[in-house]
């Protein structure tokens, strides 16, 4: 017996033939289709595993769209219809998980096939969970978050709202002073940092901005009429960190330097060119901020016994 993920195990009454039950394979457990699965039963909506017995038999799914050809298992010569529709009919609006997954999928730098090979389904099912809103089962989301190395819980979205840092802390935690060459290297991830600065009416502002390390500089985008781009010409202070929550550690690193705009155009389109993401915030954000540290520090908290 071999299935596909999405094909129906069927369950019959060995005396009548009549189905007794029948449920959606959602999970597999070896990449050649062979039980056991986890099946998702129609009757309680339930995902179970289950190895199926003499009075079970497999009914491959066949949809309406037929224009793309499934892929065989290996060791077998089957070719069927997809169960989702060609690739080119998607809509492409992905719902919160689908986001995620995909989103976690390229952070972990992996491929469709290869994180679809780590969590046992097919790169075609994958495809569809990232690409289309849909509701994957619990068995799902569980070879899921294995394969990309996260939890459950942040493919769904928890703790979204909330700040980091709500667990408890180490028993015997350790404080300690970063070198200015590992503040670098952290500081060098890119990602959202804080820049701390006067505002024109003397108030301290903080601003979170997306920001990028050229050389030893921190640059970053921003509107040309902002609280930031106002901080050119002026000493401003940059922060980033990491909080782990599941290990109750992590580190900040804390910039202090001057800041200026990037005039030269040619240098301007460079960063442009090569900044990994655009603003959050969207809208004319094309002036580019640089800051020079003077000043570069940095703590982490670890056990004690690292």
């Amino acid at each position: 017996m071999r299935a596909h993920l999405g094909d129906q195990l069927v369950v019959e009454s060995p005396a009548t033939g009549a189905a007794r039950r029948d449920g959606e394979i959602v999970g597999l457990h070896h990449e050649d289709g062979t039980p056991p699965y986890d099946v998702r039963w129609s009757d309680t909506d339930e995902v179970t595993l289950v190895f199926p017995g003499p009075d079970a038999h497999i009914h491959h799914l066949e949809h309406e769209h037929s224009g793309a050809a499934r892929e065989p298992l290996p060791d077998t010569h089957e070719t069927e219809s997809v169960f989702t529709a060609p690739r080119s009919a998607r809509a492409a609006n992905p719902g919160d998980i689908g986001r995620r997954v995909g989103v976690e999928r390229r952070r972990q730098g992996l491929s469709l096939g290869e994180a679809a090979r780590r969590a046992m389904m097919s790169p075609d099912y994958l495809a569809y969970l990232e690409e289309q809103p849909s509701d994957p089962s619990l068995a799902t989301l569980i070879r899921l978050a294995d394969a990309l190395g996260t939890t459950v819980a942040a493919l769904r979205g928890g703790g979204m709202d909330l700040p980091p840092g709500q667990g408890h802390a180490l028993l015997h935690p350790r404080l300690r002073n970063l070198a200015p060459e590992e503040c670098r290297t952290l500081l060098s991830t890119h990602g959202v940092g804080r820049v701390a600065m006067s505002a024109s009416d003397g108030r301290p502002v903080v601003v979170p901005v997306n920001y990028e390390m050229v050389d030893d500089a921190i640059v970053f985008r921003t509107a040309p009429d902002s609280v930031a781009a106002a901080a050119a010409g002026t000493e401003v202070a940059f922060e980033v960190d990491h909080v782990d929550d599941a290990m109750s550690q992590g580190w900040s690193v804390l910039a202090v330097g001057p800041a200026s705009v990037v005039t030269e155009p040619e240098a301007a389109r460079k960063l442009t060119q090569h900044a990994h993401t655009t603003p959050w915030a969207g809208g004319d954000r094309e002036t580019w901020m640089s800051i020079r540290p003077t000043s570069l520090t940095g703590r982490r908290i670890t056990p004690a016994d690292q």
